[in-house]
């Protein structure tokens, strides 16, 4: 007989820790791309020959300290989005632990230890007796609802391919498959955001209503055209971040020597290479570069007016303290934050620590615009008439959460 999805408020906030850490492994990214680390380590998925779990800390130098850093606080992301992901199909859960994972990590420790690896040896066969011993007494809950199984598997797959592209990054040494890996990380960074509000017993709560309210399902489009521009944004900048033009226009808000738009003929990128303040670029600054650089600030610009625009839409149209207003008000002054991080990066002559900030809100600006834009869409469908929408109408998680009933983790 099939289990009827529970509540659980126990994965609700494991998936609040999962996001802090992926926003946290975000910012070591942002420090490492920022710094020119990426190829302190030349090989993957060992450290300089060692099983990453075991590289002697006293080696922890340099640009070595912050791309291994990136490299286990990716693994951890990596487990705790495991657990996550099993979570979600509650007590039918122990059977992969024990029929998928036990296999294939005691399979390979074994492999290991006969090609002589004997550190992935150990490290594989603690794998294998922790899922085993595990799956004894984990997970004790009943399934959750299919939707958060389907975004469990699909953060898990998402996670392994990041990792594999983590590697393909270092081992190719392509600064292309960078930009895809960053792009990623941002959408994986939304899942998880969106897994932590689906699973909250306050989306539940939205969704107890009934009467549709098209002013809010318009903006609530409107806020998702926002949140992919500020995708499209976010991917021009890691595309700039990896192509080394961060630095291509050294001024702003004037863009070279007063003008609106950098020259770009032959002798004018030849005399700006000559000039460069940036001594850490490798290459010298092209054309397409600069282009590269002009179109990440004109996208900035066009962000900022069209979420400006739809913050007064917002305001104007909805009731003073409408929830949906007060998230654009919010999301809005997010971007005006970001966009003088944008200018304090090349002020700064590319700090890393501005740098990797601008990074950081980068990622919770997207977050926040697709937690809005789906908060919208729910409202728009299930306001009933004369029920509030205003922000104190909607009491923290904490106090609306259900308290588990015994036996359920």
């Amino acid at each position: 007989m099939t289990e009827t999805p529970s509540y659980n408020p126990r994965i609700h906030w494991f998936a609040l820790v999962t996001c802090v850490a992926t926003l946290g492994l975000i910012g070591v990214g942002g420090v490492v791309t920022s710094t020119g680390v990426g190829m302190a380590v030349p090989d993957w998925p060992n450290t300089y020959g060692y099983n990453m779990f075991f590289f002697p800390f006293s080696q922890w130098v340099g640009g070595i300290l912050w791309e291994h850093s990136h490299r286990l606080f990716a693994s951890g992301v990596g487990l705790l989005t495991l657990i996550l992901c099993l979570w979600t199909f509650g007590r039918p859960a122990r059977g992969a632990l024990r029929w998928v994972l036990v296999p294939l990590s005691g399979g390979g420790a074994l492999v290991s230890w006969k090609t002589g690896r004997f550190q992935d040896a150990a490290f594989l066969g603690g794998v294998c007796l922790v899922a085993l011993a595990v799956s004894f007494v984990w997970p004790r809950c009943r399934p959750s609802r299919p939707l958060l199984k389907i975004m469990g598997v699909v953060a898990l797959v998402g996670v392994i391919g990041q990792g594999i592209l983590g590697g393909l990054r270092v081992t190719l040494f392509a600064d292309q498959i960078g930009i895809i890996h960053a792009a990623i990380a941002q959408l994986f960074f939304v899942l998880l955001c969106g897994f932590t509000l689906v699973s909250s017993r306050w989306w539940s709560r939205l969704g107890q209503q009934s009467r549709p309210e098209k002013v809010s399902r318009v903006i609530g489009w409107g806020m998702g055209v926002l949140t992919l521009m500020v995708l499209f944004q976010l991917v021009l900048g890691a595309s700039m971040r990896h192509q080394h033009a961060g630095l291509a226009v050294t001024e702003f808000p004037l863009v070279a020597y007063g003008k609106l738009w950098p020259a770009t003929d032959e002798a004018s990128i030849d005399k700006l290479n000559r000039e460069r303040v940036d001594h850490r670029e490798f290459e010298p600054i092209t054309k397409n570069q600069i282009l590269l650089h002009m179109a990440h600030r004109m996208m900035a610009l066009s962000l900022f007016l069209a979420a400006g625009i739809w913050t007064w839409v917002c305001v104007r149209k909805e009731p003073k303290g409408h929830l949906v207003g007060s998230l654009m008000i919010v999301w809005f002054s997010m971007m005006c934050v970001q966009a003088l991080l944008g200018a304090a990066t090349v002020w700064s002559n590319k700090a890393a620590d501005i740098a990797t900030l601008h990074v950081v809100l980068g990622a919770l600006t997207l977050a926040l615009g697709a937690l809005s834009s789906m908060i919208a869409l729910r409202l728009a469908q299930t306001i009933p008439a004369g029920v509030s929408t205003s922000v104190s109408s909607y009491p923290d998680l904490a106090s609306v959460a259900e308290r588990p009933s015994a036996g359920v983790v």
